[in-house]
């Protein structure tokens, strides 16, 4: 990773909106440039015409240059609003890109990658790469002014006056040598309170989601002592970055005021003894700050932009990542045929889990999987959703293996109750139509136990649940994710502890409804373990991991 690189070439090859961002900064740095240096020329002669020439103290005299003059600073003036107003926009664009791009990737990550990376994800999108802007907006223009601005102004320094331009270049390295050993440090200590940062947040997040849970046990101020310690790791981390930060800016204000003077005194003397002209000697003052003023300032602007560059860090490193869902071209007909594991295994935390698991899930049939937690049952259940791709082994509609198929048309045939059912803010109408409109809401919710839950909420099923289901209890939900599910025309059903917290009743008529589907001809897979669920199979299948063995 080029941490230290002033610009990352990921940043312009992924958003199209940094590399034309990138070239109207270009263009505005070379106007600021030639504003600034034809201003520093005419302020020049004009004083120094003032000064030597006593005949030419009036205003009408030097109308034309001073119009000159006040047209070079109107110009240096618009160009530099229109720098900041273009560096916003990009900035806003930039960022709106590449967090949809790590959005985009980290969704398309197996559940188990995914699960792994929430925390990551949700800090660089939300706060991480807000930080870009002050990289955007303040660094890059920096950076690219001194880079135009800085030599432009030697060679008309070495002009006027070779003398002074050799000054120059003799303080001018300083500047970046202070800059390359002041960014070696900050960027370590600009990655160590970002990873504070996100380990808060994610902190925070858990703790407010269980905040519920916590205060019905009694626990709720359990946490507060852990996010305390993180918070102040956190502003332990801060402090570090800005004293680097002012020690830093103190260091390059002290280089290039001694660079300007060096030039100052110079010049100075040489006036005094007749060793350059006033009007040559003024310009090369006017223009020395102008040398050092831009590499100071991107000296300045690099503490700011380092906590935007560590989250792009981390961005790039989710965009980069591997394990994402693999999609293929082909499509196959799930009805009336059926789905074969060969030798199936997927490589867990602790090992393979499922471990060569081979079976025949046929259609018309309840097949339900069975082993201890942690065999890879659920693991077995994404495989065949082809959202996990195995170690070893296949899965097969057919003759077609499920990591060919075009991903969309095969979910389309897919209707998959997880552990816990997907709720969204929303109608309860909403989250009953989340995947699809049903063939028969009635009879679903008949089937599932959720016409009784419909008669007891206020609107009916025009009533707003919060996230996560948020307004029903866990049975109520449950019972949603199975209507939702059972009333789905969909041929191949996959039902993830269907009939966890549900009551004795409930669940017998949710069984039923079960093997009535499988005798449709729907393909059914069950994981469960409950008797009443192993006695509605037609098959059942011992799922094992290489630590269950």
């Amino acid at each position: 990773m080029r941490r230290n690189a002033p610009i990352d070439p990921r940043l312009w090859r992924a958003s199209g909106a940094v590399r034309r961002f990138l070239v109207a900064t270009v263009c505005c740095g070379v106007v600021i440039s030639g504003a600034a240096i034809g201003s520093a020329v005419v302020l020049a002669h004009v004083v120094a015409g003032v000064i030597t020439d006593p005949a030419t103290r009036t205003l009408p005299h030097w109308r034309t240059w001073l119009l000159i003059l006040l047209v070079l600073w109107m110009i240096r003036v618009v160009a530099q609003w229109l720098q900041v107003r273009l560096s916003q926009r990009g900035a806003s664009a930039a960022i709106a890109d590449l967090g949809g791009q790590v959005l985009r990737s980290v969704t398309a990550a197996e559940p188990r990658t995914l699960a792994r990376r929430r925390d990551d994800a949700a800090f660089v999108v939300l706060r991480g790469l807000d930080g870009l802007r002050p990289y955007f907006t303040s660094y890059l223009p920096a950076l690219f002014l001194a880079a135009i601005l800085t030599p432009a102004a030697v060679v008309v320094i070495a002009w006027y006056d070779l003398q002074a331009a050799v000054v120059v270049l003799v303080a001018l390295p300083l500047i970046p040598v202070f800059m390359v050993l002041i960014g070696l440090a900050t960027a370590d200590r600009s990655a160590a309170a970002l990873e504070a940062m996100t380990t808060l947040q994610a902190r925070l997040l858990d703790l407010i989601a269980g905040l519920p849970t916590l205060r019905a046990l009694g626990r709720a101020e359990g946490p507060g002592e852990r996010i305390g310690e993180l918070s102040a790791a956190h502003r332990r981390s801060a402090m570090a970055t800005l004293r680097v930060a002012f020690l830093s800016t103190l260091v390059l204000e002290l280089v290039a005021t001694l660079g300007v003077a060096l030039v100052a005194v110079s010049v100075g003397l040489r006036l005094v003894y007749g060793g350059i002209s006033l009007d040559s000697g003024l310009t090369v003052l006017l223009l020395a700050p102008e040398v050092f003023w831009p590499l100071r300032r991107v000296g300045v602007e690099f503490h700011a932009a380092q906590d935007g560059k560590s989250a792009a860090d981390k961005a790039f490193a989710l965009i980069d990542s591997e394990s994402r869902i693999t999609t293929g071209t082909a499509t196959v007909c799930a009805a009336g045929r059926p789905i074969r594991l060969e030798n199936l295994s997927v490589e867990g935390r602790d090992g393979p889990a499922p471990n060569g698991l081979s079976a025949v899930l046929a259609p018309g049939e309840v097949t339900v999987l069975v082993g201890a937690n942690g065999a890879g049952k659920s693991t077995t259940v994404q495989v065949i959703a082809g959202l996990t791709t195995p170690t070893t082994g296949r899965v097969s509609v057919g003759d077609v293996d499920i990591a060919d198929l075009e991903p969309e048309p095969w979910w389309h045939q897919l209707s998959w109750l997880a552990q816990r059912p997907v709720l969204i803010p929303g109608t309860v109408a909403e989250n009953l139509a989340l995947f699809g409109e049903l063939a028969d809401l009635d009879s679903a919710c008949a089937a599932s136990g959720f016409d009784e839950v419909l008669g007891d909420l206020p609107e009916g099923l025009q009533t707003r649940l919060g996230r996560g289901g948020v307004g029903l209890s866990l049975g109520q939900r449950q019972r949603l994710g199975l209507a939702r599910t059972l009333g789905s025309p969909a041929p191949v059903l996959l039902l993830d502890e269907p009939t966890a917290h549900l009551d004795p009743e409930t669940e017998s008529r949710v069984l039923q409804a079960i093997t009535a589907r499988a005798r449709g001809g729907t393909t059914v897979v069950v994981v469960g373990h409950r008797a009443p669920v192993l006695a509605i199979a037609d098959q059942i299948v011992e799922v094992a991991s290489r630590a269950t063995v």
